[in-house]
C-alpha cells in the first residue's frame, strides 16, 4: 500500500516536516502548531486519526481517542473552545502510554504542561492554558466542518517534528508524492554537498543551479 510506503519512507529517512512541505509543494502546514517541549528532538509520523472537540467541552475527545490504532497520530479539532485546554495528563497518557499513539496535535491549548514535558510526551498544540474544558456533553461538532475535516484528514499522513506539523492529504497519498520525497531528499544532499565541498554561495546553487551544468 502507498501510505505504508510513503510512511516508512519518512521513518527511515527521518524525512522532516520542512521537507514534507517542500515535497507537497511548500503547503501542507497546520498552522501555529509548535511541539510543547523543544528539549526532546522529536520526530513522528503516521496515520491520521480525527477527534473533535465542541463548545468548551472534551466530551468528545473521550469518545473518539476509543477509537484509535496502535501507531495512530490523533489530530484534535476544536471550534468554540475559547482558548480552554483541550486536553491534560490522563487524557495523553491513556493516548500515548494505554492506545500507544505515535502523537497528539491539538488544535488548542493544553495543560498539566509539567507532567508532559517530565514524561517526555509527543504532544503538538497551539499553546497552554490551566484552565481546562468541561466533560459534559455539548452537543455534535457541527456535521458539515467535520465532513469537510474527515474528507480531508481522516487516514492521511501527518509529520510532526521540532519546526512544526505537516499533513499529507489523503488525496496526495500517491507514487507521484512518494517520488517528490525521494527527490526532494536527494536534491538536499547535493545542495549540501555543494555548500560544504564546494563552498558555493547559496544563490549559486538554491537559484541558479549551477550544478547541473
Amino acid at each position: 500500500m502507498i501510505r505504508k510506503k510513503i510512511i516508512d519512507y519518512i521513518k527511515k529517512n527521518r524525512v522532516s516536516s520542512t521537507e514534507v512541505s517542500d515535497a507537497l509543494f511548500k503547503k501542507g502546514n497546520l498552522e501555529n502548531i509548535k511541539p510543547i517541549d523543544y528539549q526532546n528532538s522529536l520526530h513522528k509520523v503516521g496515520v491520521i486519526k480525527c477527534v473533535f472537540a465542541y463548545k468548551e467541552s472534551n466530551y468528545l475527545v473521550h469518545d473518539g481517542i476509543r477509537n484509535i490504532n496502535k501507531g495512530d497520530i490523533v489530530i484534535i479539532f476544536t471550534k468554540d473552545c475559547n482558548n480552554k485546554s483541550i486536553i491534560g495528563d490522563l487524557i495523553a497518557k491513556y493516548t500515548l502510554l494505554y492506545k500507544e499513539a505515535a502523537a497528539i496535535v491539538v488544535n488548542g491549548n493544553v495543560r498539566d504542561l509539567p507532567k508532559l514535558i517530565k514524561e517526555k510526551y509527543a504532544i503538538w498544540s497551539s499553546g497552554f492554558n490551566p484552565v481546562g474544558c468541561d466533560n459534559h456533553n455539548t452537543g455534535e461538532f457541527p456535521e458539515k466542518i467535520k465532513n469537510e475535516i474527515l474528507t480531508k484528514y481522516e487516514n492521511g499522513i501527518v509529520v510532526c517534528d521540532l519546526t512544526g506539523v505537516v499533513i499529507i492529504e489523503k488525496k496526495d497519498i500517491t507514487l507521484k508524492t512518494l517520488k517528490r520525497l525521494k527527490f526532494i531528499e536527494k536534491q538536499e544532499d547535493t545542495w549540501y554537498h555543494y555548500l560544504d565541498v564546494k563552498k558555493w554561495d547559496t544563490k549559486k546553487i538554491i537559484v541558479e543551479k549551477k550544478y547541473k551544468k
